[in-house]
């Protein structure tokens, strides 16, 4: 008697179980999660990204940099790709701009050659 008693009380509740175990329930589990790491993760790695490609847009001769291996150099020439760094009087050596870690200081805007005549 009592067995029997358990099953109808469990098998009333069911019906409310079975939409959480169904596709619906899976799906609630998880949006959530996901919008969790976006917010999380993906979204500040892509402000970072944005920060660094402006930063890396920004650089002009004479500004000095830090390179991800720790290097702190003076920018002498500015390339599509490539920057030229001097890391040593006379010493120049070309990095890749993505290997740019950070702007220590900015140098003088590059004068502009107004020729009136």
């Amino acid at each position: 008697m009592f067995d029997t008693a358990y099953a109808q009380a469990a098998g009333a509740t069911g019906g409310a179980e079975g939409f959480m175990q169904g596709p619906f329930g899976s799906l609630l589990f998880f949006l959530p999660l996901i919008v969790l790491f976006y917010f999380l993760i993906f979204r500040p790695q892509q402000q970072r990204a944005k920060q660094h490609a402006a930063m890396i847009g920004g650089l002009k001769r004479g500004d000095t940099i830090v390179l991800s291996s720790g290097i702190i150099g003076k920018v002498v020439r500015v390339e599509d790709k490539e920057v030229g760094l001097e890391v040593a009087s006379g010493v120049t050596v070309k990095v890749v701009k993505g290997m740019i870690s950070d702007v220590r200081s900015r140098g003088e805007p590059a004068a502009a050659n107004d020729s009136k005549a």
